[in-house]
């Protein structure tokens, strides 16, 4: 891993501090083609230099894992993960992004309720679905995911949204997120080598990880093409070097 201190971004979970952090730069958004690293806050210093050693600096890598590197373009194609997305009845599945989430000891940053449909949304809702796999045991104490049972049947209400071209700042949001209650949420923890499958309207969250054991994820995200529109509105746009590859070729 070489990145130039200009291109060190740190993966600021929050909502409000990810615009600020990302908002005005174009490292995270020309991202979906590309494999590119994303950190930690707090892990540089004031010069851009690490302050804890490399490995352990990563928030996550993406976001065309599965495309770009072998070992996770053929876990994402494999047989299972195909005959999964039958059972699901997903008719011309693609595939349109993956990342492989570190939840760093002691650092791995709080993700914040949300929905995954805020930020990949289709017309009609309810065409994407996360496959999250474990790499790791994901337990209370690493910070597993915690999910709001059945709230998947109430759309959204909050969208992140793409500049048009030229314009500033390059992201926003747009709409409301509702307050959730800690006591709306359950936790689902996992053994290494399970998965867990995320509709994209189910609110789920992660805490921050204090303990010292890591929570290393591989995840990647479907859409149901067949009868769908993919907003051009969306963070994540495919290109000519890569449109989204269809998960059963």
């Amino acid at each position: 891993m070489e990145v130039a201190k200009e291109l060190r971004t740190e993966f600021m979970t929050q909502a409000s501090e990810q615009l600020k952090a990302q908002g005005s730069k174009d490292y995270f958004l020309t991202s979906g083609d590309k494999v590119r690293f994303f950190f930690e806050e707090g892990v540089f210093d004031s010069k851009g230099d690490f302050l804890v050693p490399k490995e352990k600096s990563l928030n996550k890598i993406g976001h065309a894992l599965h495309a770009l590197e072998p070992v996770f373009k053929n876990l994402t194609h494999s047989l299972k993960v195909q005959e999964i997305a039958q059972k699901l009845d997903l008719k011309e599945p693609v595939i349109v992004q993956s990342m492989y989430i570190f939840k760093q000891p002691q650092i791995g940053g709080e993700v914040a309720p949300h929905q995954d449909a805020s930020f990949l949304y289709t017309e009609p809702l309810g065409r994407v679905i996360g496959f999250w796999i474990a790499l790791e045991d994901a337990t209370e104490e690493n910070s597993c995911l915690w999910f709001i049972p059945g709230s998947h049947t109430a759309g959204i209400t909050r969208r992140m949204l793409r500049a048009p071209k030229g314009e500033y700042p390059l992201l926003k949001f747009v709409g409301k997120q509702p307050d959730y209650r800690d006591d709306q949420f359950i936790p689902v923890p996992v053994k290494k080598g399970g998965l867990i499958l995320i509709h994209g309207e189910v609110v789920h969250k992660s805490a921050r990880n204090t303990s010292n054991k890591s929570r290393h994820v591989y995840t990647f995200h479907l859409m149901e093409s067949q009868d769908s529109q993919w907003s051009e509105e969306n963070w994540l746009q495919p290109t000519p070097e890569l449109p989204f590859p269809f998960l059963y070729s």
